[in-house]
Formats: C-alpha cells, structure tokens, sequence
C-alpha cells in the first residue's frame, strides 16, 4: 500500500473491513491511516469508512463520535461543491483510536458485512451519479450537523451514522436503491431529533 491509498480497491463492505485490518499495524491507528487503507482519492469507500467507525466501538473514545461527524461534514461538504481530491484538516487526520476495537469492530461486521453484500447490486445508478451525487453529499453534511446535537443521547448518533455509511457504501457499489434505503434512515433520525429536542433545549445553559 502507499500513501495514496490500498492497492486492493473496496468494492462493497467486506472488502472495507479487510483492507481496515491488513493494511493497518501497531497498537494505534489514526483517522489518516484508516483513509489511506481504503484509498482517499475515492469518496464511497472514504464515506463507508467514516459511517462504519462511527457505529463501531472506536467510538467509546469521549467526543470520538463527534470528531468522526466533523470529519464527514468536511468532507461531505467538498462532495456538494464538487472537489476532485478531497482534502481533511491535519488534526482531524492524526485523532487517535486503538486497532484492538477496529479488530474487533472489523471481526464482529463480518458476518453482517456478508450478508449485506449479498444484497447490494449496480441498481438506479444514476442516484450514485452527479448530479443525484451533490444530494449524497447534501444528506451527509445534514446527517453530521444533527449528530452534534444526537450526540448528547445513549445511541443518539447510531441512525445518521447508519446512513453516511449506507450512502458510502451505495457510492462504492453504485446501487441507486440502497440511497434510498440511507434517505429512509435518516429520516428517522431527524424524527428522533425533533421528539428529542425539547429535552436537550433543557440542557442549554442560556
């Protein structure tokens, strides 16, 4: 692998989590090293990435899941605008987790990742295209913003999480269907939101 990415292209979920795995070493990984095993010329497996670390245990580290929701509201943001090379802030890139819970992450998707990729086919490519692709990354940058606040909740961040993920991973297997299927998950997590609000307007010190 060099620095530019894998030289095993991810094409659905099981190749995600073995390129986590073989192409990562040592106690630690950072955000950089997990992008850079996937390839981060591609914004599919990047978003895939992103949406699977976020519903793994790496996110047990405090203020992890918000680090990860800031990183893919950046780069959700360059998908909208239509930039080419993505680009992420150094501090964002050198965070920190420990590669004992990628592993096990990694090890306990596998079975899930199987039967996930079973399912997923080259459908209604066209929603994986510009410019149905500016709408991805707009569902992305509006899944991270209400993370923020979904953050303060037990599970809160699970539901938009779950959709980055499904629309990193409809970008890499260019299935229209599983967009739609990411849409429907985030849905549900702005209704979670809205019944939740009036709760954390409690919290605001002002």
């Amino acid at each position: 692998m060099n620095k530019k990415g894998t030289s095993t292209p991810v094409t659905n979920l099981r190749s995600l989590l073995r390129s986590l795995v073989l192409n990562t070493e040592g106690d630690t990984v950072t955000v950089r090293e997990l992008i850079n095993a996937v390839g981060r010329r591609a914004y599919g497996p990047v978003l895939l990435l992103l949406g699977f670390i976020a519903v793994s245990p790496l996110t047990i580290i405090p203020g992890a899941n918000w680090v990860i929701c800031t990183v893919v509201l950046i780069f959700s943001l360059q998908i909208v605008i239509g930039r080419k090379t993505p680009w992420l802030p150094k501090g964002a890139l050198d965070f920190r987790f420990k590669r004992e819970h990628l592993v096990q992450g990694a090890q306990g998707a596998e079975k899930s990742a199987h039967m996930v990729d079973a399912l997923v086919r080259p459908r209604l490519m066209f929603l994986t295209e510009a410019p149905f692709v500016q709408l991805v990354g707009v569902v992305c940058v509006a899944a991270a913003l209400i993370t923020y606040p979904l953050g303060l909740i037990p599970l809160g961040p699970v539901l938009p999480s779950l959709a980055v993920l499904l629309l990193g991973l409809a970008l890499t297997a260019r299935d229209g269907v599983v967009v739609l299927l990411a849409v429907a998950t985030f849905s549900g997590s702005v209704l979670i939101l809205l019944r939740v609000l009036p709760k954390l307007a409690q919290l605001w010190p002002f």
